[in-house]
């Protein structure tokens, strides 16, 4: 099986298993299991952070940040793209009680002089602007990167206007790869950092919410009411550990492979545009004689599995589990078609 469909599929290595059965653990309510505070003072350290809070999802880490920062009735700034708002259900809303400010940037990367213009005056008819939420690399805009010098201006305007600034860095390590950041600069710019382990780097679960001490004991007890607190943890955790250590670096095949996928789609006349690949995120056009869903269904007889992300366009997700002989098969029956 080809699986195109999300980075999230992947299946823990042998070696990430054995690090899972053997890890020692304990009751994280309590504070107690000695795995999940090893990946949690890692993951800290790593972006010179004060403190991490492991959590099952990156979407309860994004909102469980939201909560944090805001206010019911405030107003949260993010690009129209996000996915805090196209893929948590609601849940700024929901959890929050909060509105949204939708900006539309480029390829979902929106800019200082966009945050300036739609922070809300100081008037009771609108609702107060209290936070602005990044994502990198944008998901739904085919993994674009920001670069750190784009989000410096946006920080100082934070800064300038009391407002808080989080970064849904689902995919922050395929960023990282590419522009050779330190997670410690992101560390340094952002209020609040989220990050997922059970995408690119291949662990079967868990993202981590980072922030200074007071935000993460805030964020610890909204966990608890979110009905994200977990007890013995830790073998999960180890699966973190094991990823972080060793699945970081690897993360630049998966961009390799995105490339040499699209270069092939190019060359096909049933495909149209084709979003610019920085990263593991291929998102491309359907056109002529296929549709999207009809191209789907055309691949699952050959075992290559992807989904539609609009009705013209197909998204294909580069991960750990596709090898380069996966690649080039995928390349030959595309070319069949």
């Amino acid at each position: 099986m080809i699986d195109f469909r999300s980075d999230t599929v992947t299946k823990p290595s042998p070696k990430m298993l054995a690090a899972m059965s053997g890890a020692p653990v304990g009751d994280d309510v309590f504070g107690e299991d000695p795995t999940v505070n090893a990946l949690e003072k890692m993951t800290a350290t790593l972006f010179g952070m004060e403190a991490s809070l492991f959590c099952p999802s990156g979407t309860m880490t994004n909102q469980l940040a939201i909560k944090c920062h805001t206010n019911a009735g405030d107003e949260v700034i993010c690009d129209e793209l996000s996915h805090i708002y196209q893929y948590e259900g609601g849940g700024i809303a929901f959890n929050s009680g909060a509105s949204v400010r939708l900006l539309r940037g480029n390829r979902g990367r929106i800019t200082a002089d966009q945050v300036v213009a739609a922070i809300n005056p100081d008037d009771i008819h609108k609702p107060p602007t209290t936070l602005v939420s990044l994502e990198n690399t944008v998901n739904r805009a085919g993994g674009s990167i920001y670069q750190l010098a784009d989000i410096k201006p946006i920080k100082e305007v934070c800064s300038t206007r009391n407002l808080r600034l989080h970064l849904d860095g689902a995919r922050l390590f395929n960023a990282l790869v590419e522009t050779k950041d330190t997670p410690k600069a992101y560390g340094e710019t952002f209020d609040s950092i989220s990050i997922c382990l059970s995408k690119g780097l291949g662990a079967p679960i868990g993202s981590l919410l980072l922030g200074n001490h007071a935000f993460i004991k805030k964020a610890k007890r909204f966990r608890k009411v979110f009905g994200g607190g977990m007890r013995q943890a830790g073998f999960i955790a180890a699966a973190g550990i094991y990823a972080l250590e060793n699945n970081i670096e690897r993360l630049a095949q998966d961009h390799t492979h995105a490339k040499q996928l699209a270069a092939a789609l190019s060359e096909l006349d049933f495909v149209g545009e084709i979003l610019p690949v920085e990263t593991n995120i291929i998102i491309f056009e359907v056109k002529g004689r296929y549709t999207a869903t009809e191209l789907i269904k055309a691949l699952q007889p050959f075992n290559i599995f992807a989904f539609t992300v609009s009705e013209h366009q197909i998204r294909f997700v580069l991960h750990l589990d596709i090898t380069p002989a996966m690649v080039e098969e995928t390349i030959a029956v595309l070319h069949k078609l």
